[in-house]
């Protein structure tokens, strides 16, 4: 902080990097100040707060759903798998003119970028966890009669669990940088646009408080998830 400082108030230019116009930490704090004090903050906040939501919650469901299925029943890897890893190597901001295209609202667009964005690294990890289950316990529940979406809900589920939540702290990690490239173009509130209309109204400060912003979100709802999580698996805690 002390070096930014500095660096910020000498204008230190190294050639191959400057700090002639990069905001000072002095200056980003007086704007984060500033800007919990904005009528606009909460419109921010609650934007790019309920389009996470939305794109994260549809891609958790389909995402864990298409992974259990995919990595218990041979006939759905062999239908769904391929298809679905053509698209993942598309980065979800390439899907955002077409997003827009094939959307009437803009809100409609950046959920769909933020549920492409979790899709993916949800979907493969809940597949990996599903493999990784104990073939002893899977054969020991069908000896006492477990069968069917049992089978699925008391054995495969809680055994690929622990992957199932990394995928989906993975997926929320994504779903925010999705998001903000999406309200960078699309949108008119979110911690996103605000960072982007910060840079072109030259408001150099809040480019950095916004960032921050970003960074705090991302790390809390992360979590959030972590720590629920570790309540649904408290065998996990056992075994540490």
């Amino acid at each position: 902080m002390l070096l930014w400082q500095l660096a910020c108030a000498y204008r230190l230019n190294l050639g191959f990097i400057t700090f002639a116009n990069t905001p000072a930490p002095a200056e980003v704090l007086d704007a984060a100040i500033k800007l919990t004090q904005s009528p606009k903050l909460w419109s921010h906040l609650s934007s790019s707060l309920l389009r996470v939501g939305a794109g994260f919650g549809l891609a958790a469901l389909i995402g864990v759903t298409l992974g259990l299925l995919i990595g218990r029943l041979p006939l759905a890897n062999k239908l769904l798998l391929p298809p679905l890893e053509v698209l993942r190597p598309i980065p979800a901001v390439a899907w955002i003119p077409l997003a827009i295209l094939m959307f009437p609202s803009s809100e409609g667009s950046m959920v769909y970028i933020t549920f492409v964005g979790a899709l993916f690294p949800i979907l493969l990890n809940t597949i990996h966890g599903v493999e990784a289950v104990d073939a002893r316990l899977i054969a020991s529940a069908k000896g006492l009669g477990t069968k069917g979406w049992r089978l699925f809900a008391e054995v495969i589920a809680p055994g690929a669990a622990p992957s199932i939540v990394t995928g989906l702290s993975i997926g929320m990690g994504t779903c925010w940088f999705c998001l903000v490239t999406a309200e960078m173009i699309a949108g008119q509130y979110g911690i996103g646009y605000y960072t982007w209309e910060s840079y072109t109204v030259q408001a150099y400060p809040n480019i950095v408080v916004g960032m921050l912003v970003i960074g705090a979100l991302g790390m809390g709802s992360s979590a959030l998830i972590t720590w629920a999580g570790a309540r649904l698996m408290p065998w996990q805690g056992a075994k540490r």
